[in-house]
Parts: structure tokens; sequence; C-alpha cells
């Protein structure tokens, strides 16, 4: 009893994930761990008893029956406790592991539990902040208004009178996760060793849940992260985060502004307070990818509990405990992915793959590609913004887990938050396409952003071969125009940048050549009306052939300009200033100047030799 008291104590005291030190306590001390095992094994090895024997006479290949084996899996873990729930939410975005009917059961699994005993929670917060609750607190409520896996939150009043929302840890919590995860661990030690047809390491993906799990039990750690969050979001007007209230928090104790709200899945109530759900979601899309592709720093968890709408507009984001960090050249690559998808250059698809770590650079990539344009091709047929996401994931894990992927733990987290996210917006729009939300903010960042290997993203976009398309370039700003937060300015400086880079010297040539041809045709049917004016034996035999129209506009009248005009003109808020504000800058490039001689030298050379044919009577 007493090594068991003190196995507790010192794994209370472990405040980072530590798997050696998790051993160091239970591996000498088999008393606990017997009594765990027994609690966990066996209900895992009658499962797998049950498993085995509908695999051996081929029952699993009914459907049903399949499905049923699946959902007694996730209600298994969730009767098994925290970590185990925990290792199963991490399991439902882990493709490359799960087969695809298990998956879909771990999806929906859910992480409410009834909620402890309160004195418990009461003496908690009186060990953690070392006074008495009414040191603290002018009033607390003793009845928890929600309960989770890791606590519960009870609701409170400060001694200056803030409503606070006041989250309080599971006693013992950190104790059993550390025992359960030491099981786990080596349940997938043993799994990764004896069972070859498991291609990932289980140990790592255990690993990196117990760090991920170690995180969300420090809610100092969470504290942090929250106001990590408030500051990157602090200047958009539709963002609320609450405050968190230092004085009142520990490691096992997180005081927080209550937030008055509805959860954005209550249709009714949301728009009783005379919000538009539609709006609200759009509001939720935009930040998660704000958070994605700018920040890198990404609210993993957006389940419907931990966003609510509030009557003055604004978003609130709850429960930070579940962050996660995307680098820079991983959301780069991001990018460039999205940008190989819409061209459909499945190849160089498969190439970002490998990039983006879910694939080991020797894999053959051969039979892949066509996996992919098997998956993606049907679903481009109506376009990108009416992409199923939910539907492309899911056909996306049949392909994980035939082929060598190892998905990394951030981007497990990012399907989670988006297909979570897509999940919400359905509630509220049926017809919701969460890459169709998301492709115009793809568009903006493509076209403002400076960095150099999205600059060539961009040039892949916009170019077929040689040939620039400029119906690519229209959607592309269409796209970028529909984001509320588009900045004009920033993108006609981005499309200057691009116009006199190194990558687009094609686009120039198109420019020169296009110029030559009006100019010269202008010139050549201005020299015919004048030729038709000379009495009619002067008229040289070559000029009369051709009734070719002219304009007085002949700038105007360049195809690619035109076009670039038409663009800029469908862009809100565009102006003529803007554009002729730019022209020093266009008159004072080198590139413009070369431009500019290249005009005069091609139109002189086709004046010479019009006017040798026009010499030789020749029809021109």
């Amino acid at each position: 009893m007493a090594e068991e008291l003190g196995d507790f104590i010192e794994a209370a005291g472990l405040l980072e994930y530590d798997p050696a030190a998790i051993t160091r306590i239970y591996a000498g001390h088999p008393q606990r761990l017997i009594r765990r095992l027994w609690q966990t094994l066996v209900p895992i090895g009658l499962l797998l008893f049950g498993v085995a024997f509908d695999w051996l006479f081929q029952l699993l290949k009914d459907e049903t029956r399949a499905r049923s084996r699946a959902k007694e899996c996730a209600e298994l873990l969730v009767d098994l406790g925290p970590a185990f729930i925990k290792a199963g939410q991490a399991l439902s975005t882990r493709p490359d592991i799960v087969p695809p009917l298990l998956l879909e059961e771990l999806a929906q699994l859910q992480d409410q539990l009834p909620g402890f005993d309160s004195e418990l929670a009461m003496a908690c917060i009186e060990e953690d902040l070392g006074g008495p609750v009414e040191n603290f607190y002018k009033q607390l409520d003793r009845d928890p208004i929600s309960a989770a896996s890791l606590g519960q939150v009870h609701k409170g009043i400060l001694k200056n009178g803030q409503k606070v929302a006041v989250k309080v840890q599971r006693p013992g919590l950190r104790e059993q996760i550390t025992l359960d995860l030491y099981i786990v661990r080596n349940i997938a030690s043993w799994l990764n060793t004896n069972i070859g047809l498991i291609r990932s390491d289980l140990v790592a993906l255990i690993d990196e849940l117990g760090k991920r799990v170690f995180e969300e039990m420090d809610y100092i750690n969470e504290a942090d992260n929250a106001e990590k969050f408030g500051i990157l979001h602090q200047h958009n007007p539709r963002i609320a985060v609450p405050a968190i209230y230092h004085e009142a928090t520990s490691r096992r104790v997180l005081t927080m502004e209550w937030i008055d709200g509805v959860k954005l899945t209550n249709l009714e109530g949301v728009r009783e307070m005379g919000i538009d759900p539609d709006d609200m979601v759009e509001v939720g899309v935009n930040c998660s990818l704000q958070q994605l592709l700018e920040h890198g720093f990404f609210h993993a968890d957006p389940h419907p509990g931990n966003l609510l709408a509030m009557e003055d507009g604004r978003l609130c984001y709850l429960d930070f405990g579940m962050m996660s960090e995307v680098s820079r050249e991983s959301r780069t690559g991001l990018i460039q992915a999205v940008v190989h998808l819409v061209n459909r250059n499945f190849g160089r698809l498969s190439k970002d793959f490998v990039t983006l770590g879910f694939l080991a650079e020797d894999v053959n990539l051969e039979p892949i590609v066509p996996a992919f344009e098997k998956v993606f091709s049907q679903a481009l047929q109506a376009g990108v913004n009416r992409m199923d996401f939910k539907a492309v994931t899911d056909d996306m894990s049949g392909v994980m887990y035939k082929f060598p992927f190892r998905v990394p733990p951030y981007y497990a987290l990012i399907i989670r938050s988006l297909v979570t996210l897509e999940g919400i917006a359905l509630s509220v729009d049926p017809e919701f396409k969460i890459l169709g939300a998301a492709y115009p903010y793809f568009a903006r960042r493509l076209m403002e952003d400076p960095d150099p290997q999205l600059r060539q993203s961009l040039k892949e976009m916009l170019f077929d071969g040689d040939a620039f398309r400029w119906s690519r370039l229209e959607n592309l700003v269409s796209s970028a125009a529909s984001q509320a937060q588009l900045d004009l300015d920033t993108l006609l400086d981005q499309l200057l940048d691009f116009l006199f880079s190194p990558k687009a010297g094609l686009l120039r040539n198109q420019l020169v050549e296009a110029t030559v041809d009006r100019l010269d045709a202008l010139g050549w049917s201005t020299m015919q009306r004048l030729g038709r004016r000379l009495p009619r034996g002067l008229q040289p035999a070559g000029m009369t052939s051709m009734n070719h129209g002219g304009s007085l506009d002949p700038f105007m009248q360049i195809e690619p300009v035109r076009e670039l005009i038409a663009v800029l003109q469908s862009l809100p808020g565009f102006t003529p200033d803007l554009v002729l504000k730019r022209m020093p800058r266009v008159f004072k490039e080198p590139d413009a100047r070369r431009m500019g001689f290249q005009v005069a030298q091609g139109l002189a050379e086709r004046g010479v030799v019009r006017l040798v044919r026009v010499a030789a009577g020749v029809a021109t």
C-alpha cells in the first residue's frame, strides 16, 4: 500500500510527459499496474477475441457486423477512461492506421462524462490556490455546469463582481493518465514488434498523445494559449477570447471570464439573438484559416461546445487546452498542394505529400498518382468550390490505409479541426463546402504573400505550359476579392511585382507580341484609309487588298491589357486612381523600358517588311 501511495505521489509530481520517468515509476512496483491491466486488458482481450472470431469466419465482410464491432470498440474506450478516450480521439485522425469503418466511429467519440464530487472540486481549488474558496470568489456554484474527460466547469463570481467560469481538474487524473499511458505504450510497442501489417510507429503516436494530454492537464499552459490566441486575433473585431484571471489560476484550476453565448449548432437560439448563423460560420472558417495559414497557431478542438455566438455578433472561442503549431514551410506547402490540386497536377501533388512528411522520400509514387487522380478527379468536376471535404477525406482514408502513408501529428489535428468545423457548418447549411469557403482565402494568400515559393506557385497557377491563362487570373482574383479583408493596394503591388519578376518573362513576351500585333494592325489600317483617299492611279496595289478595322484606342484593344483591365474592374473598391498612382513605378522598371524597346523594334521590323511587300505590289 505504501509503495502504491509512493507511485501515486511521484506520478502526481510529473509536470511534463516523460516515458522514461513513467516506466521507472511503475515497472518496479507491479501491484497497481496488475490491477489496472486486469481492468483494461480483459475487456480489450474479449473485444479482440470477438473481432478475431468474426475475421476467421469472414463475418466482417458484412458491413452491419463490421460497424457494430467498430461501435463496440469506441464505447469500450469511453468505459476505460480519459487516457483511452484521448487515444481514440487521436486515432480518429489517423487513416494510415485505422480502417475506414472504425475511423468513422472513433470520429464520433464523445468525451462527455459524469461530473465528480463537488467537495473534491472545492478541495482541489483550496489546495491549488492556497486558501479557502471564499478568499477568491464572492460566489461559486457547487454543482458543475458541464463535465468532460479531464475536468468539470463551475460558474462563479469574483470578489470584484466579474462573472467567471472555473475549470477544475478531476482528482487523481494525472496519476490515472500516467498509468494508462504506460500500459497503452507497452501494448503499442508489442503491436509494432509482432504485427507486421502495422506500418506506422504506434509508440511515437502514443508519445505524441502523451505530450498533448500533459499539455491539456496543465491549466497554466492553457491560460497562456488563450492569451496568445487573443493577442494574435486582437485586430479581428468578430473574434472574442475570454480573459484569464491569473490570481485564481493554477495547474489544476483555471478561472476565466464567463461568456454569455449560444452554441453555433443551436440555430434557433442564434437567430433569436438577431445573428445570422451563416455569417457566424463564415467568421469561424476565416478565423480557422487565418490560424492555419497566417499565424501557424491553431485551435485543434473547435467542437460545438467550444464555439459560441455572442449577441454583439462576435464568435467566441473556448477551451485552449489542445492547440498546435504549423511551421512556415508547412503552411507554404499546404498552399502549394492546393495549387497542384486545382491544376489537377497529381504528379506534383504526390511530391507535395513527400515534402509535407506524409510519404517517405524513397516511396515509389507511380502507383499513388493514379490513386490521387481517382480520388480527386471526380470531386473536382464540379469545381473546388463544390468539393465535399468529408467525402474526399473518407476516400483518402482508403488510399492512406493502402499505401505507406504516415500522417504527421499536427496535420492529423488540422484534418480533425477542419472536419469538425465542416460538421458544425453543415448543421447550419446542408450545402456548405469547407473547401469552397476556404478557397477565397487561399487565393488571397496566393495573390498577396511575398514568399518566393508562393510566387512560384502563383506562376504555376496562371500558366499552362508557356501560355498565360487570363481566365485563371480572373478566377483567382475574383475568389480573392470575395474576402472582406482583401488589401487591394497590396494585391495590385503584388501583381506588378509578379509582372516584373524574372519568372514572368513569358507573360511580358506575350504582352510585347500582343502590343506589336495590335499597333501594327492599327498602323496598317490607318495607312490603308489614307491610301484610299489618294487618286486611284496613285494607290499602291498592296495597300488596297486588306480592309482591317482600326481603333482610336489601341492600348485598350490589346487583348492582355483588356483582360487585365476587366479583372481589375471586377474588384470591389477598384478605381483608376489605384493604377494611375503606380504608373511612375512602372516607368522606372528596367523591364518596362526593355518592353518598350522590344515593341519599337518589332514595329520597325514589321514596317520594313510591309514597305518591301507594298513596293513589290504584294498583297499584305
